[in-house]
């Protein structure tokens, strides 16, 4: 299973099944993973930099990103 976030600029991947709770997503940009909200993923509160800046310390690769070109569709969600 997945969940992927995405805008125009970034596309966000969620693995649970690799996921390790090291917390440094939450830690990181807690605007942007919030564990109390649904979704917990809100890519819309910061830039892509940031985020993927973020993503990159994920230790297990549950989190990982896209980028996207502008024309892609806005706040999309898919589970998988």
């Amino acid at each position: 299973m997945k969940r992927v976030y995405k805008n125009n600029k970034i596309k966000v991947i969620w693995q649970p099944n690799k996921c390790i709770h090291s917390t440094n997503c939450i830690r990181g940009l807690p605007q942007v993973f919030d564990i109390d909200r649904t979704p917990w993923v809100d890519i819309n509160v910061a830039d892509a930099e940031e985020i993927m800046r973020v993503i990159d310390t994920c230790p297990s690769g549950a989190l990982s990103y896209d980028i996207l070109d502008r024309s892609e569709s806005d706040n999309e969600q898919d589970d998988d």
